[in-house]
């Protein structure tokens, strides 16, 4: 019996639950890895211990969530997993995926790279050019580098901070960067797109978009996430718009990624790429379960 690994945080999460789920369906040995309890040994043999699992017996990895932790935690767990995956392990997603990922900056070196539209984006550790550079803009958004469920993004417009909500924020755009700055020691600066009050999460397993929805803002809002209040509705992608996520996906070297683009009046732009991105939002609208299509991708590999 072939042993799968599934490294997830939350025991309740829909979309690990649904891993475990279809690949006991097809006959695998499941094990739900916190590394949060993860350990090793070093001496003649290498051991890496988690839940009792010695992760080298395992014959394939899903990497769900990552967990939280410190720097020194993350570096662990990272180099732990990229150890294993030089053995021959297969894992979804390799970990410089999900690291190239979760870093906002790099990600969109890589997008940009790969000649894939993505905003006019900039980068500062200095109020001053910063402020300069919003002013230019007109219309831009802040988003911390590593960041998820749209927490933490702010919109500077008419010399505003504005919350998702759409409502202004009690200080001043020179305060905000300049504690921004303190706080992260860079601010990371994207412009805003106009577009039609939504954005767009593909879902691209192996090289294939398997599904899409669109997310959309609540009334007043900005901000599409589902995390945030968005409403998902079915997308039929065109064949440009899914030659961009399928690329994007590639860029970031992710066999499974949500990719979200937004519609401008005259082109699409690649806002992010999620390399543990949850399956629930595509599974309440379009009925496709993404577990099956890892399982698939995962039974071609071995």
């Amino acid at each position: 019996m072939k042993k799968l690994g599934i490294v997830i945080t939350d025991p309740n999460d829909w979309t690990a639950d649904e891993l475990v789920q279809e690949a006991r369906k097809r006959g695998f040995e499941t094990f739900c890895l916190n590394l949060g309890k993860l350990e090793t040994s070093i001496g003649k043999d290498i051991e890496h211990i988690a839940h009792g699992i010695n992760l080298p017996e395992l014959d394939a990895i899903i990497i769900r969530d990552m967990g939280p932790g410190k720097n020194d935690a993350h570096v662990f767990r990272f180099d732990v997993l990229q150890e294993l995956e030089e053995s021959g392990k297969i894992m979804i997603n390799p970990p410089a995926a999900i690291q190239n990922a979760a870093n906002k900056f790099h990600a969109s070196c890589l997008i940009s790279k790969a000649g894939i539209f993505t905003p006019e984006t900039f980068v500062s550790q200095e109020t001053e050019t910063a402020i300069k550079v919003i002013e230019k803009m007109k219309d831009a958004v802040i988003k911390p580098v590593f960041g998820y469920k749209g927490m933490g993004i702010k919109r500077i417009k008419n010399n505003k901070v504005i919350g998702p909500d759409g409502n202004a924020e009690n200080t001043t755009v020179y305060d905000f960067i300049s504690e921004s700055i303190n706080e992260k020691g860079i601010v990371y600066i994207q412009e805003f797109i106009e577009n039609p009050g939504r954005d767009i999460r593909a879902f691209v397993v192996d090289g294939k978009v398997i599904g899409a929805i669109y997310r959309k803002a609540p009334d007043g809002w900005w901000l599409n996430n589902l995390s945030q209040g968005g409403t998902p509705q079915r997308c039929e992608l065109t064949e440009e718009q899914e030659k961009m996520c399928i690329d994007a996906a590639g860029a970031i070297g992710a066999v499974f990624a949500g990719v979200d683009i937004i519609e401008s009046d005259d082109r699409c732009f690649v806002l992010e790429v999620n390399a543990t991105p949850s399956g629930a939002g595509i599974y309440k609208s379009l009925n496709i379960n993404v577990a099956e299509h890892i399982i698939d991708t995962i039974e071609n590999r071995l």
